[in-house]
């Protein structure tokens, strides 16, 4: 059984463009929800890991999402991502969130403190419990530590308001299993795998390299769709390339804003620290994968201007991130 969608299929895990010295460019981040709309999705999720929510605090999450609302102005939904390793504090990020307008609301594994599945279900209930807002789970065990077990996505699913799960633990064969034993919506959350994980099964996507190129993931989902596997098939090789240089090389977000900057789609390449931009031989190494992308709609690397100067090192804003 399929539950309905309300997220959308093509989700673009969206930047935050920031300024040269890292506040948070709002006409820059106006303009960049506007361009990936325009260009085919239909989901927009702010605040997430690429859109470096570990360094953003919580009055610029909460803008985020109603700016996103603002620009979408219908055509796409806005979900809220990140989260808290505190429950407490992720349930109150996300009332604010649902009151800021958000369509749904992402909540990540509890990172760094390593609860067991026990404390896991209870964080995933209780944030859900706390709004009216559809939930996707997102589990990402690279990240956090800790992995959703099977049992424990199949009692979350039970849930009224948890209706989906972006899962990067690249395992086909469960990714079969939560499908057939739940009714979750299923999102990828592996560039290089969208198509895969379509063929199976899965809703949608929610990716980084979607920031850069919108259409081909929804030339694939519209394929996949109607069944078209050759059109689907010609789009995801044509990715390839651009998706080895946005996720193979350094954090997606570092390359991302690099390559779209190259591209004059953002002001600057600048990311807040930990985050760093490429150094020299990994700036070399993504520039190398783009000139093996050709064709892709929207995006012309002829006029490519990367600026490593311009990326070099992280910000350190006025304002401390994450603070309650």
């Amino acid at each position: 059984m399929t539950a309905e969608n309300p997220f959308g299929q093509v989700l673009v895990a969206l930047v935050t463009p920031m300024t040269a010295d890292g506040e948070v460019d709002w006409a820059g981040v106006e303009k960049h929800i506007d361009d990936v709309i325009s260009a085919g999705a239909d989901g927009i999720v702010v605040t997430g890991t690429t859109g470096e929510t570990s360094t953003l605090t919580d009055p610029e999450k909460i803008r985020l999402v109603e700016v996103g609302k603002d620009v979408a102005a219908g055509r796409a939904k806005i979900i809220t991502g990140g989260g808290s390793n505190e429950t407490a504090h992720a349930i109150e990020l996300y009332k604010h969130s649902e009151q800021a307008g958000a369509d749904g609301i992402m909540i990540v594994t509890p990172y760094y403190n390593k609860p067991t599945q026990a404390g896991i279900l209870t964080h995933f209930r209780m944030v859900a419990d706390a709004t009216d807002l559809p939930v996707i789970l997102y589990d990402i065990p690279g990240r956090t530590g800790v992995p959703i077990k099977y049992e424990t996505i199949l009692r979350l699913a039970k849930h009224p308001n948890i209706v989906a799960i972006k899962d990067a633990k690249g395992d086909f064969s469960e990714v079969s299993r939560v499908l057939n034993q739940t009714d979750l919506l299923y999102f990828s959350v592996d560039d290089a795998n969208v198509l895969p994980h379509l063929s199976i099964g899965a809703s949608g996507l929610i990716g980084v390299t979607a920031n850069i190129a919108p259409a081909p993931y929804r030339t694939i989902v519209d394929a996949v769709n109607r069944g078209d596997l050759a059109t689907a098939t010609a789009a995801h090789q044509q990715l390839e390339p651009l998706v080895r240089a946005t996720m193979t090389h350094v954090p997606g977000t570092v390359a991302a804003k690099y390559i779209l900057h190259g591209l004059g789609r953002i002001s600057s390449p600048r990311v807040r620290l930990p985050l760093v931009g490429p150094e020299e031989w990994e700036a070399a190494l993504i520039e190398d994968e783009i000139d093996h992308v050709r064709g892709i709609p929207g995006v012309d690397f002829r006029n490519f201007r990367p600026d490593r100067n311009a990326a070099a090192g992280g910000a350190l804003p006025k304002v401390a991130g994450t603070t309650r």
